[in-house]
């Protein structure tokens, strides 16, 4: 049986307390003898709106919708109880989920409804002493000042972590930008070869058709300029089908990239392929490490041009990520496979996490979101985690027609 994870056992326990808080309250309202219904609605909103899984909420159970309602039946109760001039209790439990659901409104509601529902979450938890103390004694105060302090902290928590959300978005959505632009100057190699292919041939096809003379040759029949010039015009049709298929697995993720890349610096990026892999692995090695490339005698080198560049890229980065975040490593493997129409990229390593180079040269953590980009931009699929016993794998595949 797996023991739980650290996080598991974490959100467990606060599962648990927030629970047991709103247990508490329900108690104080069977000891008062107030009537349970208003207090039973208000913390059953809350944690409906709290403890929803995120994976089976219904599509109109918003951010807004949950945080909104909670704080307006607990205003209403807090209002009712003032104006009828009756005592109402108010506790802990109302007290944890007003802040739960006050750090949702401020990290996840769309920006005007963040500072709506927040003040309504911000306000109902400032209100609810009102209830038991009245709207005018020092108690209300007091309480008020110790819950504004807790709103403040919580609210300043949860803007700081959508600043986190908001820069790593923009730092993805730049990484996939950078990954479409190179791949769209992967495209611009991948085409030059194939069309200067055709253009070659079809002067080699020109000089032999100028070429051609009436006479034949009395010892063996001279071949036809059918015959002569049907090899080049196959070359020529197998280039232009090789480069309109490269060009159709490809241009489909470059459609909503922004304005074109500097045509200068893609005619000078080089492309990586397969036989690279060779100098790749053996200049990677370091003291102490050994460096297997595995390939299967399957994997030929007339796969197409971006699937070998792809899979050059996948190798490349998962050694780098080697070197930044597990130099301890002492054995890397790095294998090629082809299984059917399928070509399989591996790179494992036996690292424990050991590193040698600063935290400030660990990167950025984006490197995979550029090759999950390039992958599934060929319809390949990249998967990466630890392995069983020890140490990392990234694998990618790739579909090869």
């Amino acid at each position: 049986m797996r023991s739980p994870s650290p996080r598991g056992l974490a959100r467990g326990l606060a599962v648990g307390a927030l629970v047991g808080a709103t247990l508490l309250d329900l108690d104080v309202v069977r000891d008062g003898g107030y009537s349970p219904w208003a207090t039973v609605a208000v913390l059953a909103a809350g944690l409906a709106a709290v403890l929803w899984p995120a994976g089976r909420r219904p599509a109109w159970l918003t951010p807004q919708l949950r945080t909104g309602v909670p704080a307006l039946l607990s205003l209403l109760f807090t209002l009712s109880a003032v104006v009828l001039n009756r005592d109402a209790p108010f506790g802990l439990g109302e007290a944890v989920l007003l802040l739960c659901l006050l750090f949702v409104a401020v990290r996840n509601c769309p920006p005007r409804w963040a500072v709506l529902c927040g003040v309504l979450d911000g306000g109902a938890l400032l209100a609810t002493p009102a209830r038991y103390y009245g709207g005018h004694s020092d108690e209300v105060y007091v309480f008020s000042l110790a819950g504004l302090v807790l709103v403040g902290v919580v609210a300043g928590l949860a803007a700081y972590l959508r600043a986190l959300d908001y820069r790593r978005t923009v730092a993805v959505a730049e990484t996939r930008r950078e990954e479409r632009l190179a791949i769209a100057a992967d495209l611009h190699d991948f085409v030059a070869h194939h069309v200067t292919g055709i253009l070659v041939q079809t002067q080699m096809a020109r000089m032999m058709a100028a070429g051609q003379a009436p006479h034949t040759s009395q010892t063996a029949p001279a071949p036809t300029p059918t015959q002569e010039l049907d090899p080049v015009l196959a070359g020529i049709e197998r280039a232009a089908t090789e480069a309109l298929a490269s060009m159709r697995r490809t241009v489909g993720v470059l459609r909503d990239t922004g304005p074109g890349p500097d045509t200068e610096a893609a005619d000078r990026r080089p492309v990586g392929d397969l036989a690279a892999l060779t100098e790749l692995t053996e200049g990677f090695a370091s003291p102490g490490q050994q460096v297997t490339l595995r390939r299967d005698p399957a994997v030929t080198d007339d796969l197409p041009h971006e699937v070998q560049a792809a899979a050059f890229r996948v190798v490349q980065e998962a050694l780098t990520n080697v070197r930044r975040h597990a130099a301890d490593a002492t054995e890397i493997v790095v294998a090629l496979r082809c299984d059917g129409n399928r070509l399989e990229v591996t790179v494992s390593d036996d690292g424990r996490g050991g590193t040698q180079l600063p935290a400030a040269a660990h990167g950025g953590g984006f490197g995979l979101v550029g090759l999950t980009e390039r992958v599934t931009a060929l319809g390949g699929r990249l998967h990466t985690g630890p392995r069983a016993e020890h140490g990392w794998e990234v694998r990618a595949v790739f579909p090869t027609p």
